[in-house]
């Protein structure tokens, strides 16, 4: 199911299963300025962006039931129309970089709203009026 936060522009796809983390993480990230989806599983998050189309940067849970966020990058990264997307990755864990499945940053959680958006900011620039 896809939860519409905003625009039909989308800068940043949240790939999250908790339903209130994912809905307070686009409703946070709205009121920094970005516009912002989110789905539940990485399945989701493939078929959305098969469907969609490409957001400037994912917010990729990576324990999550149906495909967790390193199957989920993984299968992205076989698709060249999709494995140019840079992947910001949150966890409760401290994971290492799996090899296969390169990311941009792994963030803590709880997540520092600063620091995604700090994060974030690097492959989404928001706009100044």
């Amino acid at each position: 199911m896809i939860g519409r936060c905003e625009s039909p522009e989308v800068k940043v796809l949240v790939i999250e299963d908790d339903r209130m983390l994912r809905e307070s993480l686009c409703e946070a990230l709205q009121l920094e300025g970005f516009v912002v989806d989110g789905v539940e599983n990485g399945e989701a998050g493939l078929r959305y962006l098969r469907e969609r189309g490409r957001p400037c940067v994912i917010l990729l849970d990576l324990m999550m039931p149906v495909m967790d966020g390193w199957t989920f990058r993984r299968e992205a990264l076989k698709d060249p129309s999709l494995a140019e997307i840079p992947v910001v990755v949150m966890t409760a864990t401290r994971p290492e970089r799996e090899p296969l499945a390169p990311v941009q940053a792994i963030l803590a959680k709880p997540l520092q709203m600063e620091v995604v958006v700090d994060e974030l900011q690097k492959h989404c620039p928001l706009r100044v009026a």
